[in-house]
């Protein structure tokens, strides 16, 4: 038997084995054409109920008794075999099998009938036959044909319990595996070591794809939503706040009386009328009218030039009462303050006298 652990080929047994199966792959001796047919269609009239059942559960064929002969003297410790479809022209329709028992009539043998189905064989057709070695598997992964396969509750506990009426997987095969009376067919997407694998007496990793049938949960439309303002779409931290502006209210007094009205700023310069009254003149230093005397220069005066004047004679007459006062608070004595006390600052002396 063919194996890829590296572990394996140091075993000189191993070493022996795998001559006699070269020499045997050289010139092989069962390498002929049979005529076949399904367990099924045998059922009625040449096997049992129990025969087809176990032949339709499993990889493993039934074989005339010369085969037998034939393979007895090679003391295999596992008889597997290759099966093509030689009418397959277009593409090699090749699967491998192991064989259950030597019972078929001379020239035929007995198979699964969805073995004959994945290779395209009908009732009474030509199928080669040869022996083969293949390799222990190491990974194989399955693609189920319908989404019911995964309804099962332990696929795991499943596959233990089905597989252990099939002795080899090939790539591209499609199995059948009957679980709790009803079929599932699982298609063999790869193997390792590719093309064929052995899975007696071996630890197989399994893997799973989507199912044939499987199709993926439509997303969900969005309800068109009728048109809003687009005012409102304006995200909150967009909006602006209104911003703080102090001492903007209203006063009050204590006392409850109301407030006097604030006073008006006087302007920069001086309205003159146009309508050629004169009741707002703009005043000029150069000047030596008479009506502009007195006037402050770059102010809005109201008012007849006599009001100007007597303004004018006013503000003279509070100056000199000011500069009155600043001549008597300066002759006023000033107070002396009391000396302040300076340390260190006395006369020495000398204690020797």
């Amino acid at each position: 038997m063919a194996s890829s652990r590296p572990e394996d080929r140091m075993n000189p047994n191993w070493i022996r084995q795998r001559m006699i199966e070269m020499e045997i792959e050289r010139d092989p001796p069962l390498n002929r054409s049979y005529r076949c047919y399904s367990g099924t269609y045998l059922k009625d009239f040449y096997l049992n109920a129990d025969q087809a059942a176990k032949l339709e559960a499993g990889d493993k064929i039934f074989m005339p008794p010369s085969a037998l002969g034939i393979l007895s003297p090679l003391n295999l410790p596992i008889m597997l075999f290759q099966l093509r479809n030689p009418k397959a022209a277009d593409r090699e329709l090749v699967s491998h099998c192991g064989v259950l028992e030597f019972i078929a009539e001379e020239d035929t043998i007995y198979m699964p009938s969805w073995k004959m189905r994945s290779l395209q064989l009908e009732e009474g057709d030509a199928v080669h036959v040869k022996i083969a070695f293949l390799p222990k598997g190491r990974f194989v992964k399955f693609q189920p044909h319908t989404t019911s396969f995964l309804d099962i509750t332990n696929p795991r506990a499943v596959l233990e319990k089905t597989l252990r009426t099939f002795t080899c997987f090939t790539t591209g095969d499609t199995i059948m595996l009957p679980y709790n009376g009803k079929e599932y067919y699982v298609d063999i997407v790869e193997t390792k070591p590719p093309r064929g694998i052995s899975i007696v007496d071996t630890d197989c990793e399994v893997d799973f794809v989507a199912p044939l049938d499987y199709k993926e949960p439509e997303k969900p439309v969005a309800a068109a939503s009728p048109p809003t303002n687009k005012a409102a779409l304006v995200a909150p931290d967009q909006v602006e706040e209104p911003k703080f502006s102090p001492f903007t209210g209203a006063g009050r007094r204590l006392d409850g009386k109301p407030l006097p009205p604030p006073p008006i700023s006087s302007s920069s310069f001086v309205a003159a009328a146009s309508n050629g009254k004169g009741d707002a003149q703009l005043s000029s230093t150069g000047s030596s009218s008479q009506g502009t005397s007195g006037r402050a220069h770059g102010k809005l005066v109201f008012g007849t030039n006599n009001a100007a004047a007597n303004r004018a004679t006013n503000s003279t007459n509070s100056q000199k009462e000011i500069e009155k006062k600043a001549s008597k608070e300066q002759a006023k004595p000033e107070k002396k303050e009391p000396p302040k006390f300076q340390p260190f600052t006395g006369k020495g002396y000398s204690l020797k006298g």
